[in-house]
């Protein structure tokens, strides 16, 4: 016993070393090979850890609930290090073997561990001993865990054999298949281990991925047995099964991961976005992207601005997130036609001079230590008007490559429209960079989308530009191409490498073998790198024996079949390692070489090419594939089509739209896209467009691909949107009732149904959902049956139209299933608004279902702003299950609820509408009123957003039609009219028409007593219409004592037909009766010549105007008919008197200043043969009397001074070829006499006075 208690003490002062050994101990014992078994054991002895029994745990020296302490401390209990904690129980054989390392190496694990087991007990001997069955199994358990030990020493020694380390590959860590938003970044992850390390290789679906060719694709990295695979800017194509192949000496092996990318309609908004949390602020930033640009268009030289508003929640100060713009995945940086603007919350990028170069799909990213958002946008540039009609227009995207000393490489892409013929070539310009001069590099156009230009002057830098031709003229240039400098491609390398190594303070001398004067030797690789019907294009590299000085090339030339070699660069050598030979015949094969020079002399040549056909070896395009269309939206199609099978470096396809039967051809895109998709924008909606594709590279382009079938641009059909407000209207012991609203979405088809799903929920924990209806629902509410009395459920709600279902609702709470006990009526239930206005809106609801302990008697209706408090429109209950609720202010969102009463009062609200944004949409229609010509009554609405299922639905007092003989519905197009059968005091009311697959287009009309009296009376006049006169008959007595009677129509048409009618006679045009209608002026006009007594009576102007009449009179009897013939009787002897000589102007006297009076008299109508005699007291004055020479004429006015007035009268005859004597007598009596001389009198006193 007491050598068993010294066992157990040497035991414990063991485990007593092992726990308070310093970690500086611990690492001088170990080595690499040490190290590595400590891994092992504790790896191994972890993995059997299961398999030691719960009694060899109670013989662990150290008890469970003893806490292990890993602080090393000396006998001053002083802290000195820290402890790496190890397994207690293999410490001590570790050690051992630790000690022993070299003797292992010679003998066998099991030897060494008996020998130094058994070397412990130095006077051993042989003896009897009688043990307890503690102690046997406490032995036990000591021989159990040395084989262990054992078995994993020798385990270790067998993978630490150089042949036992190779294995083959091992996936630890398989990638991860992931789901994606197109247009984000994905990466795969993985680990392999395996020796020798395993070589990688990524596939797409089992083709070879190579990552360094599509750099702006695929970047792949490995560092320590971990491999990555980024997939940028995930497009729908790049939905694929991804495979990592690990490949070694051992073996290979794969692992998989399947890679979905999830596409999204424009304008919906993905709510699951990368945001994290930001240890280095301590907040997760959310990012919220507003006020987004849409899809833009532009035209060449204008500028455009593309913006957003960007929302970072929360704010911290000083910070600020990135803002990054994109086109076409590619970011962008400032630049004169680039700019770009952050405000702080608002981001801007201004193009400057728009160009086809800037058409694309733009990107707004915004970064923060959360994450990223992003939203993209397509923009369109279409071209410049041309200068001259049939030109083709720009070429665009014109780039510099392989430049050297003399030489670079001008390539472009050709215009999406060639103009009225087909492009016959291209010029080149070019100009130095501080000139303004551009000059032409080719005199014969080039038809490849490519052209070397030689002859550049080292170290100046050049831009270019390229000019299209066809048979109509030369095209505007393109946008000049960036700088490019002509200069060495090492000393560009050198120079874009940066600064050298800094100044050491040194500098070393070195021997080197003298090369002035060496001859270059042949120049290496000699290659014709392209070759077209106009140029070859060589290339090489510099010899490799050159000496210090610059090294220039002669190019040499042979027909092929002759030993002719012809030097081409005769006058002056070049300098780049590139030469570009022109003038070459077609058709002819060319052997070429190359002759280094310098100072020293030529070298020998370079090895010959082979022989080179002058031709193009680049074909063109084969026609794409099959077009095929689909519907997008109201202004857009999505337009696939097969990508060319034969075509080498394609540079894209254009896509071109046409209505259909117009034969225009309009291009979608005026810049190339590599897909096989895309979107065309900015078409007119309901128009039938037919597209076709062609393809594009250097060599020019394709032909046309077949015509797409006709296509109508209209937005497609989707799923609806989940339908919201999902609540308990009614619930019993064993059933509920549910209500919930449509989608705000219909996805462009009508909602079919619903259906309902539920599940019960017990102490928070739910079960699995389960299907309640078979066939779809109709309405928008259900009575889900069958329930268990006080249980709880939740339920959900999905809509079904002709494209599939929807996603579910949001579940509901969890509802208890047990009897309402309330007296007041439940909340109203699918709450709609239709007629969205400015200043108003319409609200319509169903009834409760839940009635309480009476009937319903009315409702109240709550609306507030969206931030504002609750308020009630009316003060009286409405019985009415709509109200129109007014007074709204312009631009403020408004949520409205309503209330349902009963006798024993008002129930609780309804769940609130959505916030609706008062305003008037732009294309708004009211319905209008209309009375055709037939006098037909109808309400007549117009849709300008029709969509392809939508359908106009009329209802009065926004109920569906009960009557429908009342009204009949007539819809065509976007155009709906409901007529009136028979309009009277029944069809009072509001009548309202909504049109289903619409943002809410709807419009109602009241039709009120006295509005329906006035339409009434507007049919009848249309039904019996009545030509208007501007003027009623009147009559007009004209010379000769002509009657004329007339009348003016105020409107008619040329079929207008005139009666006319005395007496109830109709009367015709004769030798009494004149007749005329003007109908340019309207004006109705009957003359005759003389009024008889027979003409007394009644004249009528009657009208007839197809369907329209008139008529306009006028009665002429009595003394009104005889004055009206006494005046025309009188005119028409006047008419005749004025036929002969007559009087003007009777004779009368005037006074003259002189107080002389004179007689006198206008007379008309004189000829020669007419005699004029004067009387004076009934005497004739002769010619030779002294009165004659008082008698003057002046044209024809007679005077006669008579001198001082006397007594007297005088008479004027006038005696003409008529025989006629016509007298005027004039008697001077003592009245007139007396007013003679007063007048004299006043004339002499006013003389008499004058200041003259």
């Amino acid at each position: 016993m007491s050598k068993s208690l010294k066992l157990q003490k040497e035991q414990q002062q063991r485990d007593l070393e092992t726990r308070y050994e310093s970690s500086y101990h611990q690492g001088s014992l170990s080595s690499v090979n040490r190290q590595s078994y400590a891994a092992y054991v504790s790896s191994s002895s972890s993995s059997h850890g299961h398999k030691i029994s719960k009694k060899e745990k109670k013989l662990s020296t150290l008890s469970k609930k003893e806490k292990r302490s890993y602080l090393a401390v000396d006998k001053e209990e002083e802290v000195i290090g820290y402890v790496v904690p190890v397994f207690r129980s293999s410490h001590l054989a570790t050690q051992d073997l630790m000690e022993t390392q070299e003797e292992v190496k010679e003998e066998g694990v099991g030897y060494v561990v008996m020998r130094n087991l058994f070397s412990r007990e130095t006077d051993f001997k042989m003896r009897t001993v009688k043990k307890s069955r503690e102690t046997s199994l406490r032995e036990s358990a000591e021989r159990l865990a040395l084989s262990r030990k054992m078995h994993e020493k020798e385990e270790f020694q067998k993978k630490m054999n150089p042949d036992s380390l190779t294995h083959p590959p091992e996936f630890v860590v398989k990638p991860r298949g992931q789901t994606v938003w197109e247009g984000k970044s994905v990466t795969l992850h993985c680990t392999v281990a395996g020796w020798p390390k395993p070589r990688v290789a990524w596939y797409k679906n089992n083709v070879l991925i190579d990552a360094k060719s599509h750099p702006e694709k695929y970047v792949t990295e490995s560092q320590y047995n971990m491999h990555s695979l980024e997939i940028k800017n995930c497009s729908f194509s790049d939905t694929a099964e991804y495979r990592i192949s690990a490949l070694n000496v051992k073996g290979e092996s794969s692992a998989f991961a399947p890679v979905i990318i999830k596409r999204f309609k424009e304008g919906e908004e993905v709510t699951e976005r990368p945001h994290g949390f930001s240890p280095e602020y301590g907040v997760t930033f959310n990012t919220t992207i507003i006020d987004k640009f849409d899809v833009s268009f532009g035209r060449e030289g204008e500028t455009m601005s593309l913006g957003c508003t960007v929302i970072v929640y929360p704010t911290v100060k000083r910070y600020q997130p990135e803002i990054v713009w994109y086109r076409n995945g590619v970011a962008l940086s400032p630049s004169k036609w680039v700019q770009m603007h952050w405000s702080g919350e608002r981001a801007t990028l201004t193009l400057v001079h728009l160009n086809k170069e800037d058409e694309g799909l733009y990107t707004l990213r915004v970064n923060t230590k959360s994450g990223f958002d992003t939203h993209s946008a397509y923009v369109f540039v279409r071209d410049a008007d041309v200068e001259e009609e049939g030109v083709p227009v720009a070429p665009l995207d014109v780039r510099c490559h392989d430049a050297n000393k003399d030489y670079v490489v001008v390539t472009w892409k050709q215009p999406a429209v060639e103009g009225s013929s087909s492009i016959i070539g291209y010029f080149i310009d070019r100009l130095e960079v501080g000139t303004h001069h551009w000059t032409q590099c080719n005199d014969t156009p080039v038809k490849y989308a490519r052209f070397p230009v030689t002859g550049l002057n080292e170290g100046r830098s050049y831009t270019f530009r390229v000019r299209a031709l066809n048979n109509s003229g030369v095209s505007r240039p393109s946008r000049a191409s960036d700088p490019v400098v002509a200069m060495d491609p090492s000393d560009r390398a050198r120079l874009r490498a940066g600064p050298s190594a800094p100044w050491t303070g040194m500098i070393k001398f070195t021997e080197e073998d003298p090369t002035v004067g060496v001859v270059p030797g042949p120049s290496t690789d000699l290659a014709v790198t392209e070759a077209t019907k106009s140029y070859v294009v060589l290339s090489w590299k510099p010899p490799i024996q050159r000496g210090h000085e610059g090294v220039m090339y002669y190019v040499e030339k042979c027909l092929v079949g002759t030993d002719t070699w012809q030097r081409v660069n005769t006058g002056m050598p070049v300098k780049s390692p590139r030469f570009a030979l022109f003038d070459l015949a077609e058709g002819k094969s060319y052997s070429f070489r190359v002759r280094s020079c310098n100072s020293a002399g030529v070298g020998e040549p370079s090895e010959e090419t082979g022989a080179t056909t002058v031709g193009d070896r680049l074909d063109l395009p084969s026609v794409p594939g099959p077009v095929i269309p689909i519907r997008n939206t109201d202004t857009s199609v999505v337009v696939c089509w097969g990508a060319s099978k034969e075509v080498k470096n394609l540079v894209g396809y254009y896509i071109e739209v046409s209505v259909s039967g117009s034969g225009v051809w309009v291009p979608c895109n005026n810049k190339p896209v590599k897909g096989t998709r895309f979107v065309c924008h900015g078409l007119n909606t309901m128009d039938k467009c037919v597209f076709r594709v062609k393809a594009v590279n250097a060599a020019g382009y394709s032909g046309s691909s077949a015509e797409s079938e006709a296509c109508i641009v209209q937005a497609s059909i989707a799923v609806p949107s989940p339908p919201t407000g999902v609540t308990l209207q009614e619930r019993l012991r064993d059933y509920m009732v549910l209500g919930w609203q449509a989608p705000a979405k219909t996805g462009g088809a009508d909602i079919r149904g619903y259906y309902l799903d539920y599940r019960t929920v017990k102490d928070g924990i739910t079960s699995k959902w389960h299907e309640i209806n078979l066939q779809a629902v109709t309405g928008t509410s259900y009575k889900v049956t069958d329930l268990k009395e006080n249980v709880f459920y939740q339920f959900q709600v999905r809509a079904v139209n002709r494209a599939g279902i929807s996603e579910s609702s949001i579940p509901t709470v969890p509802l208890e299933c047990k009897e309402w006990t309330v007296a007041v009526p439940g909340p109203p239930h699918g709450l709609r608004v239709q007629e969205v206005r400015k200043d108003s809106m319409v609200l319509l609801w169903e009834p409760p279902t839940f009635n309480g302990r009476s009937a319903v008697t009315g409702y109240y209706v709550d609306y507030k702003e969206e931030n504002g408090k609750w308020r009630c429109v009316q003060e009286r209950s409405t019985k009415n299950t709509y109200m129109k609720v007014t007074g709204l202010q312009e631009g403020v969102s408004y949520m409205l609820r309503v209330h349902a009463k009963n006798l024993a009062g008002v129930g609780g609200p309804s769940k609130a509408t959505d916030a609706i944004l008062a305003e008037t949409r732009p294309g708004t229609n009211e319905i209008v009123v209309d009375v055709d010509d037939d006098g037909v009554i109808s309400l007549i609405f117009e849709c300008s957003d029709l969509k392809a299922n939508s359908q106009f639905v009329w209802s009065k007092n926004y109920e569906a039609f009960t009557d429908t003989s009342r009204l009949t519905i007539q819809t065509a197009g976007g155009r709906s009219r409901a007529i009136f059968n028979d309009p009277s005091l029944e069809d009072l009311g509001t009548y309202s028409c909504f049109v289903t697959n619409t943002d809410g287009v709807s419009a109602s009309y009241t039709l009120t007593e006295e509005g329906l009296k006035r339409l009434l009376d507007i049919s009848h006049d249309h039904q019996f219409p009545i030509i208007p006169f501007k003027s009623e008959m009147a009559i007009e007595l004209q010379e000769k004592g002509r009657v004329r009677f007339w009348a003016e129509v105020g409107k008619f048409t040329s079929n207008c037909q005139v009666e006319y009618v005395f007496n109830d006679n109709i009367i015709h045009e004769g030798k009494k009766y004149t007749m005329n209608f003007n109908k340019t002026t309207g004006i109705i006009e009957m003359f005759m010549d003389l009024l008889e007594v027979t003409d007394e009576g009644t004249f009528t102007f009657n009208l007839v105007d197809g369907k329209a009449t008139g008529r306009t009179s006028l009665v002429l009897i009595g003394e009104e008919f005889a004055e009206l013939q006494k005046k025309s009787e009188f005119e028409r002897a006047e008419w005749v008197r004025r036929q002969g000589p007559h009087f003007v102007e009777y004779l009368s006297f005037e006074v003259t200043p002189e107080c002389d009076v004179h007689l006198k008299c206008k007379v008309g109508n004189i000829k020669p043969a007419t005699e004029i005699a004067w009387f004076k007291d009934g005497i004739e004055i002769e010619e030779d009397d002294e009165d004659a020479k008082k008698i003057k004429k002046s044209d024809e006015v007679l005077i006669f001074d008579i001198g001082k007035v006397r007594l007297g009268w005088a008479v004027i005859r006038l005696c003409s070829s008529w025989d006629s004597i016509i007298c005027m007598i004039i008697i001077m009596n003592a009245f007139l006499l007396n007013a003679v001389f007063y007048i004299c009198y006043r004339l002499c006193y006013a003389k008499s006075h004058s200041p003259l």
